[in-house]
């Protein structure tokens, strides 16, 4: 039975046929010429087939050869993204998952702990479902809570307050989630306290805050969210029973891969930046 070449002889094999010759392909591939020239004639004998014809013109494709070299294209376009692969250092897609405002915060300051030569890359995933990460469906979590599961590390990066927020303190009324789609603990408390007084809604909390900046109606929103929007003011004293800790939240085994410890590092630093959000926002 016959031994299958090696993919490194197919590969020289293609390149040799490409170029007619030994020399060009030794100065790319750092194997000597006397040594290309004993692998061909090594996989010529494997294969039972006469490929080049050798002389003072180079390296020359037989019948058979342009033929063998045929059976090889697919390969060679396979070769080539495996050159690429090894030699290109691969980018990992680290996956985040945070609630809306928590998410809109880290992009308007992705720039602080991404660049884009870092061997990672931010997917954000927008959700709450601690499972996410215990599923491995997410690699890092922004929770509102300490995680419970033994299989999930988590660091405290802050304490989440809430207050009322409008164009100014005349605007009455009130938008919000739909009543139906309520189920975050500030969209509840909306419909909790003032239901009767609910102007509009939208299913999205941007789409509520811009309504708030239109001075459609009154918003409850995170501190650290409310300053995204310079058009709003508070209103209303901060509402005590939303308050909440901020966890930053990893599977234990994931957080030694490295480019998962970049990003939850980076991550970190820019949620503990009591420049960027103060203590309490």
């Amino acid at each position: 039975m016959k031994k299958s070449p090696s993919l490194d002889d197919l590969d020289l094999f293609a390149r040799i046929a490409q170029a007619s010759g030994l020399a060009v392909v030794a100065r790319q591939s750092g194997v000597s010429v006397p040594t290309l020239s004993r692998r061909m004639r090594a996989l010529e004998l494997q294969i039972g087939v006469h490929l080049f014809e050798r002389g003072s013109h180079g390296y020359r494709l037989t019948a058979q050869g342009r033929a063998f070299l045929g059976e090889t294209r697919a390969f060679q376009a396979e070769a080539q993204r495996l050159r690429r692969m090894v030699t290109t250092p691969l980018v990992a897609e680290v996956r985040i998952t945070a609630g809306s405002w928590t998410s809109a915060f880290l992009a308007q300051q992705l720039p602080r702990f991404w660049q884009e030569d870092a061997q990672w890359r931010p997917a954000f995933l927008e959700a709450d479902t601690r499972l996410d990460i215990a599923r491995r469906g997410a690699d890092i979590g922004i929770r509102n809570q300490r995680p419970e599961q033994a299989w999930l590390a988590g660091r405290c990066t802050g304490w989440i307050t809430y207050a009322i927020y409008a164009i100014t303190d005349q605007v009455r009324g009130y938008v919000a989630l739909p009543e139906r789609h309520a189920k975050t603990p500030s969209a509840r408390w909306v419909w909790a306290h003032h239901g009767g007084e609910v102007a509009a809604t939208a299913r999205s909390p941007r789409m509520l805050a811009d309504l708030a900046c239109a001075g459609v109606g009154q918003v409850v929103l995170p501190r650290f969210a409310a300053a995204m929007f310079p058009a709003l003011q508070q209103v209303g004293p901060e509402i005590a029973e939303l308050s909440h800790e901020e966890w930053l939240v990893c599977h234990h085994d994931g957080r030694h891969d490295p480019p998962v410890r970049a990003a939850l590092e980076g991550i970190a630093a820019v949620l503990t930046d009591t420049t960027l959000r103060p203590i309490g926002a």
